[in-house]
């Protein structure tokens, strides 16, 4: 007796190779429902396999470090350089050696629901996640670049173990610990891109709450960044403290 569409569907799950006997005897089942499972087997298992290699890749700046000896390696990114309102977030992450995630990669190639799944999974299995946060008033008195380091080294001095080695986005940081910056590392190293998700959802919530508090800029759908409709909201109901003073067109309306 056949097996049921139904039944070759929940099968088929436990299948992670075509040479399998069962993946071959389905080959030759010329049911049209059996085919196109078969059809979606292949895909997802492409897509698998292709996420898999990813991931290896930005696993290799780790790979070599581990395998020179250095046990607790941090990736750093920021988020909010750009934007005309909010702080810039920074996030310094130390990923267990089995970490696994396919999909990881800078945090502004994923969505809203593909982040938040991806935080959740790294504050559960990060080995030390620290942040820092640095807001517009500094970044007007030091600069964005150096609020940026700032940022950076709160995060790393919030880290309850610290850290042998860093691996930074495009960034050298003044701190007595090793460390290499990676132009783009947050889609070139799993680390960086940990901290890229990290700090991105914790600025986003931040700018969220800061939407339910001041409707009118909508922090909600720009998070701080220069939409045509925040700048004439800017024009309308003028500056906040959490606006850049430093940055135009702001510059020039509070001028």
């Amino acid at each position: 007796m056949k097996m049921s569409i139904k039944q070759v569907e929940e099968e088929l799950v436990r299948i992670n190779s075509e040479n399998s006997p069962f993946f071959q005897l389905l080959v030759k089942d010329e049911r049209k429902g059996v085919q196109a499972l078969l059809k979606k087997w292949r895909m997802d298992k492409k897509k698998e396999d292709e996420l898999r290699k990813q991931f290896e890749e930005m696993s290799i700046h780790e790979n070599k470090l581990i395998q020179e000896g250095f046990q607790y390696i941090a990736g750093l990114d920021e988020v909010g350089r750009g934007p005309l309102a909010g702080p810039v977030v920074s996030a310094a992450v130390i990923l267990p050696k089995n970490f696994y995630l396919p999909g990881l990669t800078d945090s502004k190639k994923l969505s809203a629901t593909k982040r938040e799944l991806f935080y959740e999974k790294i504050k559960a299995e990060a080995i030390s996640i620290g942040i820092g946060i640095v807001d517009a008033n500094t970044i007007d008195e030091v600069n964005i670049y150096e609020a940026t380091k700032l940022a950076m080294i709160q995060a790393i001095n919030k880290l309850h173990i610290k850290p042998d080695y860093l691996l930074i986005d495009a960034m050298k940081l003044n701190v007595n610990i090793q460390q290499e910056s990676i132009v783009k590392g947050d889609s070139k190293s799993i680390s960086i891109a940990a901290s890229s998700v990290i700090a991105k959802v914790t600025r986003d919530s931040y700018m969220i709450e800061l939407g339910e508090k001041f409707p009118q800029y909508g922090f909600r759908s720009n998070m701080g960044y220069g939409t045509k409709e925040h700048v004439e909201a800017i024009e309308a109901h003028g500056v906040l403290a959490e606006h850049r003073r430093s940055f135009t067109p702001i510059k020039d309306i509070v001028s």
